[in-house]
């Protein structure tokens, strides 16, 4: 009896262990597949003509439509590169350089990705809109209060990410930790 009691709980470990780092790999990645440049993460293999177990899972989890890799890669943060939540309570600088593109496009959405641009502006900031420094470095200002040069408003209250889309990119031939990403840097707080 002690053996039958001792097998069903060992079955039931492995089970939630095997539910558990499935659920895991599915929803955070880093370990399996995610691409992670400071609090940037992508999954690289998501427009690949077999993308590796991992991906497929996400891809579907999130039923997104996703670009192809020839067309492009997603880039996502939650974080600043601080560790801390995003969240339109604050202000905050996205400031560096991106990888090499043809074009770029920077959004913001809540956690059911829905764009929180303030009604009446652009919905995201493109690459051949923005001022830029002498050295072709960006520094983008988000968040819900008026702040200088280029400028992504936010709507709203609570958390949110931000997506970086590189259209047309060299990332693909050799991505690796080293990409050049911008900073995500936090401001001032309400």
């Amino acid at each position: 009896m002690r053996f039958v009691i001792y097998l069903l709980m060992m079955i039931a470990v492995a089970l939630g262990v095997g539910f558990g780092l499935s659920y895991y790999a599915l929803t955070d990645g880093r370990l399996f597949g995610v691409a992670q440049v400071g609090p940037w993460h992508a999954w690289p293999d998501v427009g690949a003509n077999a993308p590796n177990p991992y991906t497929r899972g996400h891809l579907a989890r999130t039923a997104a439509f996703e670009l192809g890799q020839a067309e492009g890669l997603q880039f996502t943060a939650t974080t600043d590169s601080s560790g801390e939540i995003l969240t339109r309570d604050c202000a905050y600088r996205v400031a560096g350089r991106t990888p090499v593109a043809s074009f770029w496009t920077l959004v913001a959405l809540d956690g059911t990705g829905t764009n929180i641009a303030a009604p009446d502006t652009a919905p995201a900031m493109r690459s051949s809109s923005i001022v830029r420094s002498d050295d072709g470095a960006i520094a983008i200002n988000v968040g819900t209060r008026l702040m200088p040069w280029n400028w992504l408003e936010l709507t709203g209250e609570g958390p949110f990410k931000l997506v970086l889309t590189l259209y047309d990119t060299a990332v693909f031939s050799g991505f690796s930790s080293d990409e050049s990403m911008p900073a995500i840097i936090r401001g001032s707080c309400a």
